[in-house]
C-alpha cells in the first residue's frame, strides 16, 4: 500500500509540475494513469484499503479529474473536458476548482445560462475569498453575455472602437482568423428577384424599383424613430469628414438606449439619399455563392455600424448575411490596434481596375497594396503583362513572366501575394488545366504556395478555398482528401465562412465546393 500511495503521489508532483508549465498534452497523460491508478484502488475489493484513507484517495481522484479538465479546456477539447467535470462533481459537488473550471467550459460553448449558475455556486465558498475577485469577472461576463444572448444584441465594446484620428473601427485586443466581430440588425432591406437572362432595360428598371423601395423603408423607420434617424445623420454624406465627429460606440449597444441622448433633427431628402449612396450596401447572398441557389435574388441595406468599416484591397474582415442581419468577423489573424476593413468590390482585379472602381465609389484606395501596385504598374514590363490579359494568349506564360519580373523587381512576402491577387483568373486557369500544369508545372510555382501567399495578403476568399478543394480532389481522387489539407482547408473555410459555423456543416460545404 505505501508503493502505491508513493506512486500517486510521485504522478500526482509530476502531472502539477507539467499543468503548471502549460504542457497540457503530457499533463493530461500523467492525470490519466493518476486517475486510473485511484479508480483502481477505490474499486478494487482485493485491495487491503485502509477506510481511513479513502476520503483522501476520493480526494486526489476529484482534484485529478479537474486539473485533467483544465488542460483539456485549454486544448478546446470541450465534450471531454466537461466529462471530466461531471465525473468530479459526483464526487464532490461543491468543490470549488470543479465548479470554477465547469463554468469555463460551459461559457467557452457559450451556454450562459448554465456557466453562470456554476460560478454562483463557486461563489458560495468561503474557504476561496481571496479568489472572489476573479470569479466576480466571471460571474459579470456571465450576466452580460447570457443577457445579449437573450436579447439578441451583441456586444462589441471588447472588440471594436472609434479612434480619435479618424472614423473607423479598430480591433482593442488580438483576433483570431474567424472570430465573430459583431453582429448588427439592418435598418431596413429591399430585396427582389432579377433573373440574369432578362434584357438590360429591364435589369436597371428592377433595380431602379428596389432602390425606390429601399429609401422608402428608410424614411418610414426615421419618421418612427428618432434614434434610428440619430444614427443615420452620424454617417458620411460624402464630403470631407475631417470635421464629422467620431460618435461614442456606446450609442450603438442595444441594452444602452436611451431616447434622451438622440436628437429629434430632420434630415433633407438630398443628404438623406448622399449618405445612402455611400453608406448602403449590396448584400452578398451566401447561400448563392455555395450552393448555387437563390442566385437570381438581388438586395441591398443599410446597417449603420458596418458602414464605419472602411474598405481596403487587403481587408482583414469579411461579412455574411443571415436574414436582416450582417454578420461581420476576421477574415484573417488580426493584431491589437489594427483597423478593421473589408472590400466594398472585388480585389482579385487588377490595379487599374481597383482604382477606377474607387473612384466611382467617390475615393482613393491608399492601402499597402494600392501603393506597392502604383509604384510597379508604370513598369513597361507590367504595362505588357496587362496587356496580354484576354488576347486568347497562353496564362501559363503570363504567370511565368510575372514571377519573374517580380523576382527581378525584388518583389518579397506580401507584395507577390498582392500581384498574384491582382492577376487571380490567370492563376487560377492555369492551376485548374491539366493541360497547363503539364506544360508549364515547373516554371510555375506551387499552387499551395501561390495560395498561402493571396491568402495571406487578402484574406480567404470562396474562390481560393474553391481551387484548394479541387486540387485535393485531383490529388487524392474522389475517396477522401488527406487529414493535413483537409485541416488546412477547414482554417481557410473559417475565414471564409467565420467560427460560428458548426465544424461538421462546414466540412460539407467545402467538399461540395470541390465538386
Amino acid at each position: 500500500m505505501e508503493e502505491e500511495e508513493d506512486r500517486i503521489q510521485n504522478l500526482r508532483s509530476k502531472a502539477t509540475e507539467l499543468l503548471l508549465r502549460k504542457e497540457w498534452k503530457d499533463s493530461i497523460e500523467v492525470y490519466s494513469e493518476l486517475i486510473s491508478l485511484c479508480h483502481d484502488q477505490i474499486s478494487n475489493p482485493h485491495q487491503n484499503l485502509d477506510p481511513n484513507n479513502l476520503p483522501n484517495l476520493k480526494k486526489s481522484l476529484c482534484l485529478a479529474l479537474c486539473n485533467r479538465a483544465e488542460a483539456r479546456l485549454n486544448l478546446q477539447d470541450y465534450p471531454q473536458a466537461l466529462q471530466d467535470c461531471n465525473e468530479a462533481s459526483q464526487i464532490g459537488n461543491t468543490h470549488f476548482k470543479t465548479l470554477l473550471c465547469k463554468g469555463k467550459i460551459l461559457l467557452s460553448l457559450n451556454q450562459y445560462g448554465l456557466a453562470l449558475d456554476c460560478f454562483k455556486k463557486a461563489s458560495f465558498d468561503p474557504n476561496e475569498l481571496e479568489n472572489s475577485e476573479m470569479l466576480n469577472g466571471y460571474l459579470e461576463k456571465c450576466k452580460k453575455f447570457e443577457f445579449l444572448s437573450r436579447t439578441g444584441a451583441f456586444d462589441i465594446s471588447d472588440w471594436v472602437k472609434s479612434d480619435i484620428s479618424g472614423r473607423g473601427l479598430f480591433a482593442t485586443k488580438n483576433l483570431d482568423c474567424g472570430n465573430l466581430l459583431l453582429v448588427t440588425k439592418a435598418v431596413a432591406v429591399e430585396r427582389a428577384i432579377v433573373p440574369e437572362s432578362v434584357f438590360q432595360d429591364s435589369k436597371e428598371q428592377a433595380q431602379l424599383d428596389m432602390w425606390k423601395n429601399f429609401i422608402d423603408k428608410i424614411l418610414e423607420s426615421i419618421k418612427k424613430c428618432v434614434r434610428t434617424r440619430d444614427l443615420i445623420c452620424k454617417l458620411s454624406n460624402g464630403e470631407s469628414e475631417d470635421d464629422l465627429e467620431v460618435p461614442d460606440i456606446d450609442l450603438f449597444r442595444a441594452e444602452g438606449e436611451d431616447s434622451s441622448t438622440f436628437h429629434d433633427k430632420k434630415i433633407d431628402k438630398e443628404k438623406l439619399l448622399n449618405i445612402l449612396d455611400v453608406n448602403s450596401l449590396v448584400e452578398e447572398l451566401i447561400s448563392a455563392k455555395v450552393l448555387g441557389k437563390n442566385s437570381d435574388v438581388h438586395g441591398i441595406g443599410l446597417w449603420i455600424l458596418s458602414s464605419f468599416i472602411n474598405h481596403s484591397c487587403d481587408p482583414n474582415v469579411r461579412r455574411s448575411h443571415i436574414g436582416d442581419h450582417v454578420m461581420i468577423h476576421a477574415c484573417r489573424d488580426i493584431k491589437a490596434g489594427e483597423e478593421l476593413t473589408f472590400a466594398y468590390f472585388d480585389v482579385f482585379t487588377p490595379f487599374r481596375d481597383r482604382e477606377e472602381k474607387a473612384k466611382n465609389w467617390g475615393f482613393v484606395c491608399k492601402c499597402k497594396r494600392c501603393n506597392l501596385e502604383k509604384g510597379v504598374s508604370s513598369n513597361q514590363e507590367m504595362m505588357e503583362i496587362e496587356m496580354f490579359l484576354g488576347k486568347g494568349l497562353d496564362n501559363g506564360g503570363v504567370v511565368y513572366r510575372l514571377e519573374e519580373n517580380m523576382r527581378r523587381w525584388m518583389v518579397r512576402g506580401k507584395g507577390k501575394g498582392y500581384l498574384r491577387s491582382s492577376f487571380w483568373r490567370v492563376y487560377s486557369e492555369v492551376y485548374e488545366s491539366e493541360r497547363s500544369l503539364r506544360k508549364w508545372g515547373s516554371k510555375v510555382p506551387l499552387m499551395e504556395n501561390v495560395l498561402d501567399s493571396v491568402v495571406d495578403a487578402v484574406g480567404s476568399d470562396e474562390r481560393i478555398v474553391k481551387l484548394l478543394m479541387k486540387g485535393l480532389k485531383r490529388k487524392n481522387g474522389h475517396k477522401g482528401n488527406g487529414i493535413v489539407e483537409m485541416e488546412k482547408a477547414m482554417k481557410l473555410g473559417r475565414g471564409l465562412y467565420g467560427k460560428i459555423m458548426k465544424k461538421q456543416t462546414l466540412r460539407t460545404i467545402l467538399i461540395q465546393l470541390g465538386n
